[in-house]
């Protein structure tokens, strides 16, 4: 469509719908605080659960709101609802966790069968192709417009979470329990995927989103405190750790701030 035939945009209307409440206002931020701290992942769910469309409508409503460069909104959404396909994605996630045991790659992949028993369940999808909406060097094979490329895959995926975290929020807003999937960058997913949802070759699966009422009550995980993420003008030296401390804490407490209650950790 071009300038000449795109329907009129009234601005005052269009300004008129953002309404921040006043700066400082605590009322929202408590809100939503207590929807972040209560966005909690969980890993198997109440299978019989049905969740109404209502509620896709809504937690969908939440997403496309999301910030994404150049405001191209890359993303699609497909709603599984059938459990004869959540059992097939299923049956490709459990094949790449025991390739994963096998290949002894010692890295505490969850247990993927849960994703059948999830009553929500959305896959996330991307044209890469919007890349090109970004800042790139068309028809340029060298290595400054590789750089910027990279730069500009990076803005489409930080767009698509962007979009995926409010869904999250809204979920959780909704008294849902949620899981996000992102195992799923490796060429052998999109060829078991896509044709299964029926994915055009050009658009892409970059994550699944689950949510439901939790089979077992669930449990915070642990965050780092602010004091040791937070620096103010310059960067912290305290902050920063060295190849061995990193080979160390994913030695020693990876798999226990991945999994285990925030008071179990130590």
């Amino acid at each position: 469509m071009s300038e000449d035939t795109a329907p009129a945009v009234d601005l005052d209307a269009a300004e008129t719908e953002v309404q921040l409440p006043p700066i400082g206002s605590r009322e929202h931020y408590d809100v939503l605080m207590d929807i972040i701290r209560n966005r909690v992942t969980v890993r198997k769910f109440d299978q019989n659960f049905v969740v109404p469309d209502e509620h896709y409508e809504l937690i969908l409503e939440a997403a496309r709101h999301g910030p994404s460069g150049a405001n191209a909104q890359p993303w699609h959404y497909i709603v599984v609802r059938e459990q004869e396909t959540k059992d097939k994605i299923t049956e490709y996630f459990v094949a790449e966790q025991r390739f994963r045991a096998k290949a002894k790659m010692k890295f505490p992949t969850p247990d993927y069968r849960g994703l059948a028993t999830a009553p929500g369940f959305i896959v996330i999808c991307s044209d890469m192709r919007w890349v090109q909406a970004f800042p790139v060097l068309k028809n340029d094979e060298s290595d400054l417009n590789r750089m910027y490329r990279e730069n500009a895959e990076r803005i489409l995926l930080q767009s698509v979470a962007a979009s995926t975290m409010s869904a999250h929020l809204a979920a959780a807003a909704l008294g849902y329990n949620v899981w996000w999937v992102t195992a799923i960058g490796q060429e052998n997913a999109q060829k078991a995927l896509k044709p299964l949802l029926g994915i055009p070759e050009e658009i892409s699966v970059l994550d699944i989103f689950l949510f439901g009422p939790p089979e077992q009550k669930p449990y915070k995980r642990y965050r780092k405190p602010l004091a040791d993420i937070v620096n103010y003008d310059k960067f912290d030296p305290a902050h920063f750790m060295s190849d061995e401390e990193i080979e160390d804490w994913i030695k020693t407490r990876r798999h226990r701030v991945m999994y285990k209650d925030a008071s179990r950790i130590d």
